[in-house]
């Protein structure tokens, strides 16, 4: 799968998704973008868009976007709070779909 990882998260995060091919916001030249843009941006070259904003299925019409979303639920945006989630997180990318969101949490 072709994983964007939201600007909240840590770039080293993308190391951790072996077997996927990964990038990070900052990376593709789209930081600051709205969540509207940025999902409109993702939807074009990648399968899933991965975020800490658990805000974001509320602000955003995310079917609207042809793009799967997963939200990482961790006490931090650290490295350390996040690598629990990662053995759920290749789990949840085997069968993920278009258009719809999971929640991971430890």
């Amino acid at each position: 799968m072709r994983v964007l990882l939201d600007e909240c998260l840590p770039r080293r995060l993308k190391r951790e998704l072996v077997g996927h091919h990964a990038r990070t916001v900052p990376e593709m030249g789209w930081a600051g973008k709205t969540n509207g843009e940025l999902l409109a941006f993702a939807a074009v070259d990648f399968d899933v868009f991965a975020t800490s904003d658990r805000n974001l299925s509320h602000q955003q019409n995310l079917p609207a976007f042809n793009i799967a979303v997963i939200v990482l639920v961790a006490k931090s945006n650290s490295m350390n709070d996040l690598r629990p989630l990662v053995p759920r997180v290749l789990e949840v990318l085997k069968t993920l779909a278009p258009r719809t969101v999971v929640f991971v949490t430890a």
